[in-house]
C-alpha cells in the first residue's frame, strides 16, 4: 500500500534532453536540487547539414538518469509528486508497431530523429516561405529549416517510404510524454513554436498543409501530428505506465506533465524570478542560444519567431529568437586558432572545459570582467557559423572574423575568445533592439544554460547589451523548469505562474559598466558593418 507523504516531504523530478546528453534532477519544494544524473547520447553527423539521433537510446538514457538521481537523493518513489520533461525541438518518427522509423540516408532504423540543428530542409523551408502563407506571420514571417514542417516535407520528398510508414511524428518532448504515459497529447509549446499550430485559435491551418505539399496530414485530421493539444504542465494520461514506472524505478501512475522545448523550460525556470515575467528576457545560452520575451498582447517582430500563445507561460504571448550557434560558435572559433591544441591539453589537465579555462585566465589577467574587452583590441567576430536565427531568419548567413595577425600565442587566443563572446553579446543586443522597435522592450536579461554560467560571460553580456543580467539561485534552471511542470501536474501548485514564483529566486545581478559603454557602442557598430558586408558579398 502506498503511504501518504507530507506536502513538505514531496519532491518533483525534472528531465532534460539536450543535444549531447540526458539529465534528471530531483527538487524539493523550495526549488533546491537534491541530486542529479547525466548520461551522454550519440549525435550522428554524416555531413555538415545532417544531424540524427536515436529515440531508443534517448529513452534508455532518460530512465537511467531518473533511477540514478532518485538513488543519489535518498528519496523514496512515494515522495515523487510529479515529473516533467523538456527536450530539444527535434523530430521523432515512430511506426505503427511503435518502433522507430529511419530518417537517415543510412537506412538505420535506430536513427529516427532529425535533430533541431539539422539544416537538410533548407530548400523546403525556402519554398514554403515563397508562398507567404498567413500562418508564417506567427513565426516572424519566415519558417526556419530547424522547424518541423520543412523537415517532414524533406522526408516525404527524399525518403517517401519512411514518410508513408510513419504512424506518429513527434516533437522530442512529446515523444517522451507518450513513451511515459501512452498519451498522444501534444504540448502547446512544441506544436505552436515548431509546427505552425495556432494556439490562440486552437487549430491547425488546413490550407497551409495543402499548399506546402503535406495535404495527407490535413486530410487525416492531423492524427499523425496531434489532435489533442494541451498546455505545458497539464497531466498526461493516467501518469506513468507499468513499463515506464519499472524502467524509471518510480510508482505506476506518478503524474507526468505535458512538456516543453528545452530552452523554454529554461525560461520557465528563470523568467518569473522577480515576479514580472514581462520585464525579463530569458536568455538560454547553450550550444545554441534562445531568447524568450513574454507579453500580455501579441507583438509581431520581423525575423523573430512568434508571437506564440501559451507556448511558455500559459495565457501569455511569447516571442522567441536566438542564435543558431552560441556555445558551439565559441568552440568553433577557438578551434581555428593555432594555440587551441596546447590550451586544450592544459585545460584537460586542470579538469576544465576549454572555454572555462580561458575565462578563468582572462579574469586573472584583468582588474575586472568588464576590462577584459580591452584584450580583444581590434579583433571583431560575427559568430554566425550556422546562420542568423534572429532578427534576420537567414540560414545562409556565415561567420566573419576581422583583425587577424600572425600572432599564435596563448594571449592572442584569449583575445580571440573575448572577441567571440562579445560577438555573441552584440548579436543578442541586435535582437533586443529589434524587439524594442516593434514594441516588446525588456528591462533585464535572465541568463541560464551551461555556456552562460561563468561570471565573465554574464558581465560581458551586460556590457555588450547595456542591460542588467540576472542569474538565479538554481544551478540548473532548465531542469528546474521541467520540474516546475511536474509540480503543476502533481497538484503541488495550481498553475505554472504560481510554481515559477515558488521555485525561483534571484542570485546575482550584473550591471553594465558605464565606463566601457562607448567602446562597446563602437564595437557594436563594427559588428553591424561586418554583418552587412558579409550579406553583400554573398550577393
Amino acid at each position: 500500500m502506498q503511504r501518504s507523504t507530507p506536502q513538505n516531504d514531496k519532491v518533483v523530478i525534472g528531465i532534460d534532453v539536450g543535444t549531447g546528453s540526458a539529465r534528471a534532477g530531483v527538487f524539493d519544494m523550495t526549488g533546491k536540487m537534491l541530486a542529479s544524473a547525466k548520461h551522454d547520447i550519440t549525435l550522428y553527423r554524416d555531413s555538415a547539414h545532417f544531424a540524427e539521433q536515436s529515440s531508443n537510446q534517448i529513452w534508455e538514457a532518460v530512465c537511467y538518469c531518473v533511477k540514478q538521481a532518485v538513488a543519489t537523493s535518498n528519496i523514496s518513489p512515494q515522495q515523487v509528486a510529479g515529473i516533467g520533461f523538456d527536450a530539444t525541438c527535434s523530430l521523432v518518427v515512430i511506426g505503427h508497431d511503435k518502433q522507430p522509423i529511419s530518417v537517415s540516408p543510412s537506412a538505420d532504423p535506430d536513427r529516427n530523429i532529425i535533430v533541431w540543428m539539422d539544416h537538410r530542409a533548407t530548400e523546403q523551408a525556402e519554398r514554403i516561405n515563397q508562398l507567404k502563407h498567413p500562418v508564417l506571420n506567427y513565426v516572424g514571417g519566415k519558417i526556419s529549416p530547424e522547424m518541423e514542417t520543412p523537415k517532414i516535407l524533406w522526408l516525404k520528398e527524399n525518403l517517401p517510404q519512411s514518410y508513408e510508414k510513419a504512424w506518429q511524428f513527434f516533437d522530442l518532448a512529446d515523444f517522451l510524454t507518450w513513451k511515459s504515459t501512452d498519451s498522444l497529447a501534444r504540448s502547446t509549446c512544441t506544436v505552436t513554436c515548431k509546427w505552425t499550430y495556432l494556439a490562440h485559435e486552437k487549430r491547425w491551418d488546413t490550407d497551409y498543409f495543402h499548399q506546402i505539399g503535406l495535404s495527407e496530414l490535413a486530410d487525416e485530421k492531423f492524427a499523425r501530428i496531434g489532435q489533442l493539444i494541451v498546455e505545458p504542465g497539464t497531466p498526461c494520461g493516467s501518469g506513468l505506465t507499468n513499463d515506464a514506472a519499472k524502467q524509471m524505478g518510480l510508482l505506476v501512475g506518478t503524474p507526468v506533465a505535458s512538456g516543453m522545448i528545452d530552452a523554454h523550460a529554461g525560461g520557465i525556470g528563470t523568467v518569473g524570478v522577480n515576479g514580472d515575467a514581462t520585464a525579463n528576457m530569458a536568455y538560454v545560452f547553450g550550444t545554441s542560444s534562445c531568447t524568450m520575451t513574454t507579453t500580455k498582447e501579441p507583438v509581431f517582430i520581423p525575423g523573430v519567431w512568434g508571437p506564440y500563445y501559451s507556448a511558455m507561460v500559459p495565457g501569455m504571448w511569447l516571442n522567441e529568437g536566438g542564435q543558431s550557434a552560441a556555445g558551439a560558435a565559441i568552440d568553433q572559433l577557438l578551434s581555428l586558432h593555432p594555440a587551441c591544441i596546447s590550451a586544450k591539453i592544459t585545460a584537460k589537465e586542470q579538469g576544465k572545459p576549454l572555454p572555462v579555462y580561458l575565462a578563468d585566465l582572462v579574469l586573472e589577467k584583468t582588474v575586472s570582467a568588464s576590462q577584459s574587452v580591452e584584450l580583444a583590441e581590434k579583433i571583431h567576430v560575427v559568430p554566425e557559423f550556422l546562420g542568423n536565427r534572429a532578427p534576420f531568419a537567414d540560414p545562409h548567413a556565415r561567420a566573419v572574423i576581422a583583425g587577424l595577425t600572425m600572432d599564435n600565442s596563448l594571449e592572442n587566443l584569449l583575445s580571440f575568445y573575448v572577441a567571440g563572446v562579445c560577438g555573441i553579446g552584440y548579436g543578442l543586443r541586435q535582437i533586443i533592439e529589434a524587439q524594442a522597435k516593434s514594441g516588446a522592450a525588456i528591462e533585464n536579461i535572465v541568463v541560464s544554460g551551461g555556456a552562460g554560467q561563468h561570471p565573465l560571460i554574464r558581465q560581458l553580456l551586460a556590457d555588450t547589451c547595456g542591460v542588467p543580467v540576472i542569474s538565479t539561485q538554481a544551478s540548473e534552471p532548465v531542469l528546474l523548469g521541467s520540474a516546475i511542470l511536474g509540480a503543476v501536474a502533481g497538484k503541488i501548485c495550481d498553475n505554472v505562474a504560481q510554481a515559477m514564483d515558488q521555485f525561483s529566486e534571484i542570485d546575482l545581478t550584473y550591471y553594465a559598466e558605464e565606463s566601457y559603454q562607448t567602446r562597446h557602442d563602437l564595437r557594436f557598430a563594427s559588428f553591424l558593418q561586418l554583418q552587412q558586408c558579409a550579406r553583400e558579398l554573398r550577393g
